[in-house]
């Protein structure tokens, strides 16, 4: 008769299921509050901020501090119309004039300017 080796297998234990936490109410009605504080700080952030923004624009001085305040100009030229209009040139002028049509028409597009309140 044959002598068989048995070897003992490592045992690998099944993890426990673990039951999530119930997400409570007040945890809930929580978030809820905090979205609507959020909602409002920012209100008075904006308000703020325009009255600055409105003062300095009209040459109002800043106090002496460790702070300061400046106004930041941004300029933009909207071309999300330059993907539509490049294929309608083209089909209407040709692959090579419609190519150079776009920077014609995106040259005579004045650009839109935005003011925001920069604190250092």
């Amino acid at each position: 008769m044959a002598t068989q080796i048995v070897q003992q297998s490592a045992v690998i234990p099944f993890p426990a299921v673990q039951i999530p936490q119930a997400v409570t109410q007040t945890e809930l009605e929580l978030v809820r509050a905090l979205r609507s504080r959020a909602a409002q700080l920012e209100s008075q952030i904006d308000s703020a901020e325009a009255s600055i923004l409105a003062r300095l624009r009209t040459g109002a001085s800043i106090e002496d501090g460790i702070l300061n305040a400046s106004i930041k100009e941004s300029s933009r030229r909207s071309v999300s119309w330059r993907e539509i209009s490049e294929r309608l040139a083209i089909r209407v002028f040709g692959q090579r004039k419609g190519e150079m049509y776009c920077p014609r028409v995106l040259a005579s597009t004045k650009p839109s300017k935005s003011f925001s309140l920069e604190i250092e």
